[in-house]
This record gives C-alpha cells, sequence and structure tokens, in this order.
C-alpha cells in the first residue's frame, strides 16, 4: 500500500509538472510584484489558524488564498479573515477554494503555507516546489522518510525555498543553551533527553458513514490510501492513525528530538544505532498509534538523544514537553536550570 503512495510522489517529481498544473518557474523571487509576497494557506484548523493570524501581521504580505476541503471551515476562516482585513479599512481580496491545486496554478502566487493533515505534507510541498512556490510545512515534513527525501530532491531540482516548521530553531533562548552546551559550558553532554506528557483520553470507535455534506471527503484523504470515511478522521483524531498521522512521536516528538539533536556535539549527525518501543495502552478505542513510547538513538561519540511519548498518565499529573540534558560528570539542566554534579535537586 505505502510502495504505490511513495511512487506516485516519485512519479509526480519525475514528470516535471504537478497533475493539473501547467508550467513551474525555477527559482523564482521570493518576493513577487509590487514588493509583496502573495501567499496561500492550506489546512485552516489549529496550526492553519496560527499560520493565517501570524502572516496578517507581517508587512508587506498578501494572503491571496485561503485552502480547506471543509465549507464550513473555510467559510468561518474567511469570515474572521474579511472582519480582520477590514477592520484595518483594508480591501479583502483573499479566495477561498478547497484544493490547493486551483491556487498552485495562480501564476502570482508566490508561496504556500502547508497545515494540513500529515498524509498531505509531501505531496503539497512537491506540488508546490513544480509551481515555481516557496513552502513553509508543518512539522512533519513528511508522513515517511521516503517522502521526505523525494521533499529534497524537489528543492534541488526546482531551487525554491522550503521551510520546515520546526519553531523551536526561532528561538533565542534555545539557540544559545543549545550553543553553550556544545561549547561544553557545562560540560561534555552525555544524553540529550526529549519527552512529551500530555494526556490524551481514548476516542472510542466511530462507524464508516457517508462523510458530512460540508467535507469534500476525497480531497481531504488525497493521497492516503482510505476507504471509508469515520468521525475520528476529522479534525483532529487523524493523528493517531498511521495513513495520515504519526502519534506523538512526530507530532510533538519531531520538536523535541530537534531540539535534543541540536544540543550534540555538531559533527554528529547520524546516530549509529536507533531503537524504539511502545504501544497504546489502556484505552480499548479505534486508534492505532502509540501513546506510551520511548526512542533512542546512539551517537558515533558515545552520545544519547531520547524521546519519550507519555500520554497515559495518572489523574492530575502535570503536563509537561520539555528537554534535558545530562552530562558526563554528573551535572544535568532541567526545566532550563543547571545542577552541578552531586546536587540532590533535580
Amino acid at each position: 500500500m505505502i510502495n504505490k503512495r511513495r511512487h506516485f510522489l516519485k512519479s509526480s517529481l519525475a514528470a516535471g509538472v504537478a497533475p493539473f498544473i501547467s508550467g513551474g518557474i525555477a527559482g523564482a523571487q521570493i518576493i513577487g510584484a509590487n514588493n509583496r509576497l502573495r501567499l496561500a494557506v492550506a489546512g485552516l484548523n489549529g496550526r492553519g489558524k496560527s499560520h493565517i493570524d501570524g502572516f496578517l501581521g507581517q508587512k508587506g504580505v498578501e494572503i491571496a488564498y485561503l485552502i480547506d476541503p471543509d465549507k464550513n471551515v473555510l467559510a468561518q476562516r474567511m469570515a474572521d479573515l474579511r472582519k480582520k482585513v477590514e477592520g484595518k479599512g483594508l480591501p479583502f481580496t483573499t479566495k477561498g477554494v478547497s484544493d490547493v491545486r486551483e491556487a498552485l496554478a495562480d501564476k502570482n502566487l508566490d508561496a504556500l503555507s502547508i497545515a494540513t493533515p500529515n498524509h498531505w505534507h509531501s505531496l503539497m510541498t512537491i506540488w508546490a516546489a513544480q509551481a515555481g512556490k516557496h513552502v513553509y510545512v508543518e512539522k512533519p515534513m513528511s508522513h515517511d522518510v521516503a517522502e521526505g527525501r523525494i521533499c529534497v530532491e524537489a528543492q534541488q531540482k526546482y531551487g525554491v525555498v522550503i521551510q520546515h516548521g520546526t519553531q523551536r530553531r526561532s528561538d533565542a533562548g534555545i539557540a544559545g543553551l543549545s550553543e553553550a552546551i556544545r561549547a561544553g559550558k557545562f560540560g561534555r553532554l552525555k544524553i540529550s533527553y526529549g519527552y512529551c506528557c500530555k494526556p490524551r483520553g481514548g476516542i472510542g470507535f466511530d462507524k464508516v458513514a457517508a462523510p458530512p455534506k460540508n467535507l469534500d471527503w476525497n480531497l481531504w484523504r488525497g493521497p492516503a490510501e482510505i476507504d471509508g470515511y469515520h468521525a475520528n478522521y476529522a479534525h483532529y483524531d487523524w493523528h493517531w492513525f498511521w495513513k495520515t498521522g504519526n502519534g506523538d512521536m512526530n507530532n510533538q516528538g519531531t520538536h523535541q528530538l530537534d531540539v535534543a539533536a541540536w544540543a550534540l556535539d555538531e559533527d554528529q549527525t547520524n546516530p549509529t544505532r536507533v531503537m524504539s518501543l511502545g504501544g497504546r495502552f489502556q484505552w480499548n478505542d479505534q486508534g492505532e498509534t502509540p501513546n506510551t513510547m520511548m526512542g533512542m538513538a546512539e551517537y558515533p561519540n558515545g552520545q544519547w538523544a531520547f524521546f519519550n511519548v507519555r500520554n497515559v498518565n495518572y489523574k492530575g499529573y502535570e503536563r509537561q514537553v520539555e528537554n534535558e540534558y545530562y552530562f558526563e560528570d554528573g551535572g544535568r539542566i532541567i526545566r532550563n536550570k543547571y545542577y552541578a554534579p552531586g546536587s540532590k535537586k533535580g
């Protein structure tokens, strides 16, 4: 099943143009006509709403398209955006469409911002690159490793800018701490550890049924090989199904693993050994991805990166998403506070 999906992505790249999109402008300038950046936002729930709000406050940026296969969501975001734009005394020119290909066919569009479910990330990225559009794509950049490599090939082939949504890379505090750890300020790092303790309940079971009239189900599922609609797919619990999501290992782990790797010695880019284990516990539900999981990677210099998912926690357990650092001499950094070797705290 997944091989068919990979073949589709690969053949789409080799063809040189995206399906239903004519042409392609390699290396287009980031700033379009009249010194304005015209962009489209695809996927308007959750992160997509944040994208809209973020771009709205940027000088010289025009949100040319909002894209979502759910007519109700699209209508609500269009209404919200209209109110904000007209409230500033500006004309509202944004178009609302259900199919990303309609926006990508616009020769005057400069960039695409992707906040869809995971299974759409790579294909939209590739299509946008082929159409000469720059891309901001939410984490994870791809649904699996193979798709990510094809996205890299697309960037190299078409010369557009593709930015991955690992927002913590823009955090000056995290950047400074990572640089200090690499420089040996706290001693030699042994273990870089990230974890996600987000209590998540069960999602129950929803029967396969006709999709609601407001949802273009064919567009929503896109390249995912899903036979039938059920209500647990739309609009958030798709995270817990393998054909559309990756569980919290990639939902939150993309951030924490990135930060963990950032603190390792600069030349340690590829681990020599990787192990992961876990499962879905406590809830008898429709979800497929692990809610309890541990992953670890050993690097050639002996350093380790860890990431744990703990979605099943006792009542009242504190919600935590953190990175910790453990040094060879026994020192450690927990919640951004350094504890010297021998300290009984932390």
